[in-house]
């Protein structure tokens, strides 16, 4: 475990004016925890997290804590007594896996707020988070569909549950009907091993452009990409940095935003319980930056949709994104 403390030393004036920010602030929020499944140094989804950490720690001038390679029962279980000692009570779970323990555990803890993905929250101090992927896997399947010039593309995703993955295959079908996208699964979302298989199976079938919709793979796919002469979109993150004539665009998720916003509740008594969804009208979900390979009129086309999508709910099929 590493802690992060932010101590303010600070002149009369600047204590203040530190008073001045905080006078809309409850004392509600106390200290957070995060726990990830593997590591904060992925550059992916356990780098979003931290940041997500230390923006609460700036902004609520509290203690932050975070535990790495928190990806079995017992492990977690510990972590949570550990957090109770150090006076934390709001805690991410930073997947789905955390979701089940949370449940079971927030009866001997009522003082603390369990945050998990993706899962169930049946009591009344937990709630799960969902991004609603389909809407971002659609405008990034458009991207990728416009783009190809084999009319084959292709997906690499973790699990088949994933909405961002159907949302990906229609987007592409509403592009270009006649695309051909295949779609493989590694079962595991921090497998590079398996990813880089399912990569080469999809290279020698003709994708030209591959979405690698995992946390700990997409990287390593993309950078393969790179070096054939393909092209990716980026997942999570805009990864637009690891080659814009590589990335034609990336589907991200804030989940440092998404941190903040539900820390922001906590100090005020209003973080509900329960399954709680967000979009692109939220701020959290959005199109990263564009390759200058996509033409300004295809970029001005796909940025008019999303507008469209967050005034009206509907997809540019006509549909609602309901996943």
């Amino acid at each position: 475990m590493r802690k992060k403390r932010t101590f303010f030393i600070l002149a009369i004036l600047v204590l203040g004016l530190s008073g001045c920010m905080k006078e809309n602030v409850s004392d509600e929020l106390e200290n957070v925890g995060l726990l990830v499944p593997e590591t904060v140094n992925d550059g992916v989804w356990g780098t979003k997290g931290y940041k997500g950490l230390l923006k609460i720690q700036s902004k609520h001038d509290v203690d932050v804590f975070y535990k790495e390679s928190m990806n079995n029962d017992t492990s977690i279980e510990q972590a949570i007594k550990q957090y109770d000692q150090d006076g934390v009570n709001l805690v991410f779970g930073h997947g789905s896996e955390y979701a089940e323990v949370f449940n079971r555990k927030s009866g001997e803890y009522p003082q603390i707020h369990f945050v998990s993905f993706n899962g169930e929250a049946t009591e009344k101090n937990t709630t799960s988070l969902t991004f609603k992927g389909y809407s971002m896997g659609f405008f990034g399947g458009m991207t990728a569909a416009h783009h190809s010039k084999t009319n084959k593309i292709g997906v690499i995703a973790a699990f088949d549950w994933q909405p961002e993955v159907q949302g990906f295959v229609d987007g592409a079908k509403y592009q270009n009907k006649d695309i051909d996208v295949i779609v493989e699964y590694t079962n595991h979302w921090d497998d590079k091993e398996k990813a880089l298989e399912r990569l080469d199976s999809l290279v020698k079938k003709d994708a030209d452009v591959v979405y690698p919709a995992g946390d700990g793979y997409n990287v390593a796919v993309i950078e393969v990409l790179k070096e054939e002469g393909l092209f990716a979109i980026g997942y999570v993150s805009d990864q637009s940095d690891l080659g814009e004539s590589t990335v034609l665009t990336s589907t991200v998720q804030h989940a440092d935003k998404l941190y903040e916003l539900v820390a922001d509740k906590v100090a005020g008594s209003d973080l509900s319980s329960g399954v709680l969804e967000f979009d692109f009208e939220d701020g959290v979900v959005s199109l990263g930056k564009f390759s200058p390979l996509i033409s300004k009129d295809f970029q001005k086309t796909i940025n008019q949709h999303v507008k469209n999508y967050i005034e009206t709910g509907k997809l540019p099929n006509g549909k609602e994104a309901n996943q």
